[in-house]
């Protein structure tokens, strides 16, 4: 790469970031929404939960204590793993799992009409294995794990950002 092509590569990406350019849907920040408070309604205190009410604190949004006191009742139904064999080698061991994330979830408002019918975020991920490695195999399933919750976190944003009452 000539000095020319590295300098002009540069000044372009300094240009796009003075303009602000970021991409659509990348920052959950100054997100509007439709309603003003609402109320959680998990099974339990899973990771994800927890990763959904600071995100839907950091956006403004009130969580309320009860779901009465609430403009919309945000329902997590379901929330699964699930690890499946992908492939094998020749002497009959695991080569790649594939990784499986579903969240279902379903948002209404007192008087029980729909702003979300009841939808699934379903995510995976590929994760290549080696038995020589099974220690750094788990930390790296871990973290696809983590990455695959916080997009599914990232989702159901964008979801109530679109959701309206449905009549």
């Amino acid at each position: 790469m000539t000095n020319a092509t590295r300098t002009l590569l540069l000044l372009s990406v300094l240009a796009l970031a003075a303009c602000g350019f970021h991409l659509r849907g990348s920052n959950l920040k100054d997100v509007t929404f439709a309603f003003k408070s609402l109320y959680l309604k998990a099974p339990g205190e899973t990771p994800f939960v927890a990763d959904l009410r600071r995100a839907l604190s950091s956006n403004n949004v009130a969580l309320t204590v009860t779901a009465e006191q609430a403009d919309l009742v945000l329902e997590v139904v379901s929330e699964q793993t699930l690890k499946q064999i992908l492939s094998l080698s020749g002497a009959g061991r695991v080569q790649e799992y594939q990784l499986f994330y579903r969240v279902s979830l379903r948002a209404y408002d007192n008087k029980q009409n729909d702003w979300l019918p009841a939808e699934e975020i379903s995510l995976s991920r590929i994760l290549p294995y080696d038995d020589a490695q099974v220690l750094a195999k788990e930390q790296e399933e871990a973290l696809l794990y983590k990455d695959m919750r916080a997009d599914a976190v990232a989702q159901a944003v964008r979801r109530l950002n679109r959701a309206k009452p449905q009549l």
